[in-house]
């Protein structure tokens, strides 16, 4: 899959994705969030619009395309990158792990592992950002920001690793 970036100057930027045989879809965020969706053929074809969504629309469409809301294959983990080697990855903290049952400043998450722990979901609470003295427990999801490296290590106290 190619994915083509053109700036468009007092717009904001165009993205065309290579989509089966010639088909591209083409998605025209605006500088003010704004995003119109359109279909095209072929590459030199005529765009069809689809639709447009405001900006908070967008994001929350993104996020369910994404999988964040769901993921159709069973997973401990979502994951986001935010650029190059920058991830935000979502881990449920099982019972054997070892960080359960402890402080995140006990646990010493961001020293050990190299990940800045955001957000902590227990049930239908959210603890964002959680305070060092918040207790990791069993079942708890976790939402972590750091390198592909740095969220294996991660993974790796929660006793997740499937390496």
């Amino acid at each position: 899959m190619t994915i083509y970036e053109t700036d468009l100057p007092g717009v904001g930027k165009k993205f065309e994705v290579e989509l089966e045989g010639d088909e591209r879809l083409v998605i025209v965020t605006h500088n003010t969030g704004k995003r119109e969706v359109f279909r095209k053929e072929d590459e030199d074809a005529d765009s069809e619009k689809l639709f447009e969504l405001p900006d908070r629309l967008a994001r929350t469409v993104g996020t369910i395309l994404e999988g964040a809301y769901f993921q159709p294959i069973q997973s401990d983990t979502v994951e986001t990158m935010l650029a190059d080697d920058t991830f935000l990855e979502w881990y449920s903290a099982s019972t054997g792990g070892e960080i359960v049952g402890q402080t995140l400043a006990e646990a010493s998450v961001r020293d050990r592992t190299g990940v800045s722990v955001i957000a902590i979901q227990r049930g239908e609470e959210v603890f964002a950002p959680p305070d060092p003295t918040a207790m990791v427990e069993a079942g708890d999801t976790l939402v972590v920001v750091g390198t592909k490296e740095a969220c294996a290590a991660f993974e790796a106290l929660l006793g997740n690793s499937h390496e």
